[in-house]
């Protein structure tokens, strides 16, 4: 059922496309005397914007269609008639086809000869059989239409090849500063819970300790339980520098552990086809923690929901709550979660309207 919706989308964007066509050649050789005037230059940018918004390209992603782009407009405009003629022909034998099946069909159900044709099984077999040969050509044409018009509007609208190598020179250094940034806060926080947490409390240790030396021998109980919960602590510490079951039970048994160990209740979907590279894996870990640590903190959550798996080659890592909401997504831990994945080239998303539910959505490449 969705593949044939998608396949009627498809249709009618060709279609459409075919129709645009040609009321855009009547506007390009009606506005080419006058391509330098500021209303056809922006007329121009909106037709191309309308074009763009057909094929489900991202505006903002395509450069001619702000200030400064009318002529490359004008130069799509131009360029993507024939690709549009192209489509509605494809469509037009598609629509012939069709009639001529429907026709045929009709006329053989009440027992008429079709075209000079009477029905027979050899003749029945070979219309069905080239038709559906036919049929499936056709579609083929009409999407390759599609992306051949997608095609050309990414390259006329969108960015140079030069243009591109720069943005992805920018995204790279400011991936590496944001991944430099995490690090140093997360080493200030690993110092800061040795410091405030297991340091004072191995100094109150051996404080325990010198004066059972001293002829306090009832405070063996309390030194031993002191060292039961500095090896809690340190091994949680350690647990949030590098998850050393990661790597040898996998991605779904450690989330699971993240979840027994919240102190709000959290339910773990996590469905893989295949184990991802160590590097997602990590990823894909650190923003849970991150995240369910935040509803637990701040958020009031009294539910967490953790979903992972595999869309179009990429991992999938979304985290609900039902708490307040009214997360800063430029807030020190968050920043850090955005750096991480921008590092693997992957997207991350931050949904917390005030009053909640707050959803951390990451999405990470897997190839």
């Amino acid at each position: 059922m969705r593949l044939a919706a998608e396949g009627l989308r498809l249709l009618g964007a060709v279609t459409l496309g075919a129709l645009t066509a040609l009321a855009e050649l009547v506007f390009v050789l009606l506005a080419l005397p006058v391509s330098g005037n500021r209303r056809a230059g922006a007329a121009a940018r909106r037709l191309a914007a309308l074009e763009a918004r057909r094929l489900r390209l991202d505006p903002a992603a395509l450069d001619a269609l702000e200030p400064g782009g009318e002529a490359r407009a004008f130069r799509y405009l131009a360029a993507r008639v024939p690709v549009g003629v192209l489509g509605g022909l494809v469509v037009a034998l598609l629509v012939l086809g069709a009639r001529m099946a429907v026709l045929a069909a009709l006329a053989w159900g009440r027992g008429e000869a079709f075209d000079g044709m009477a029905p027979s099984p050899p003749l029945v077999t070979y219309l069905l059989v080239a038709g559906i040969v036919l049929l499936f050509l056709d579609l083929s044409g009409v999407a390759g239409a599609h992306l051949l018009e997608r095609a050309l509007a990414g390259r006329l609208l969108g960015p140079g090849r030069t243009e591109r190598l720069e943005r992805r020179i920018a995204e790279l250094a400011e991936s590496r500063a944001n991944v430099v940034a995490a690090v140093d806060a997360e080493r200030r926080r690993i110092e800061r819970d040795l410091h405030d947490g297991l340091q004072q409390r191995l100094v109150a240790l051996s404080m325990l300790v010198g004066r059972a030396r001293r002829g306090r021998p009832e405070l063996l109980e309390q030194a031993h339980q002191e060292a039961q919960q500095a090896l809690a602590e340190l091994r949680e510490v350690a647990w949030r520098v590098y998850p050393s079951g990661l790597d040898a039970l996998g991605l779904g048994e450690a989330l699971a552990g993240v979840a027994e160990r919240s102190g709000v209740p959290v339910k773990v979907a996590c469905e893989l086809p295949r184990r991802p590279p160590r590097a997602v894996e990590t990823a894909a870990y650190f923003v849970m923690c991150e995240a369910v640590t935040n509803a637990a903190k701040h958020a009031r959550a009294g539910l967490i929901v953790v979903e992972v798996h595999e869309e179009d080659g990429a991992v999938v890592v979304r985290v609900r709550d039902d708490g307040r909401g009214g997360a800063d997504a430029a807030g020190g831990g968050l920043t850090g979660l955005a750096g991480r994945v921008a590092a693997l080239d992957g997207r991350f998303e931050v949904d917390s309207p005030a009053g909640g539910p707050t959803t951390i959505t990451a999405v990470l490449p897997a190839p």
